[in-house]
């Protein structure tokens, strides 16, 4: 079936959640939400993947829009985008009431 055929709104959960799909990027996001503040230089360094593989991890968390990067000189700036860790709450706490069957007969 293709993602096409389900509405919008679970098309967006879908990627959303799908982008904390992945230990290293719950990582990256939990360490970012730690120090408060933005930060330029290397997440490598607090992440135990190659800088490569990190990369990609911070695309795919600049993709769904959980992080801002910005460039600076040769660096890039990264930090959380509160407002859509916000989003993801909401659509975290939405889903959570959709699917809670209370007892379940099983």
């Amino acid at each position: 079936m293709k993602i096409e055929s389900f509405d919008k709104n679970l098309q967006e959960k879908s990627t959303m959640f799908k982008a904390l799909a992945h230990p290293a990027r719950l990582a990256i996001l939990k360490y970012l939400a730690s120090i408060k503040t933005c930060i330029t230089g290397d997440i490598d360094m607090e992440i135990p993947l190659s800088r490569t593989t990190v990369s990609q991890h911070l695309k795919e968390l600049r993709d769904a829009s959980l992080i801002k990067g910005t460039t600076e000189g040769a660096k890039r700036k990264y930090c959380l985008n509160p407002e859509r860790i916000k989003q993801l709450r909401a659509m975290f706490d939405e889903l959570m009431i959709d699917i809670d069957t209370g007892e379940s007969n099983c």
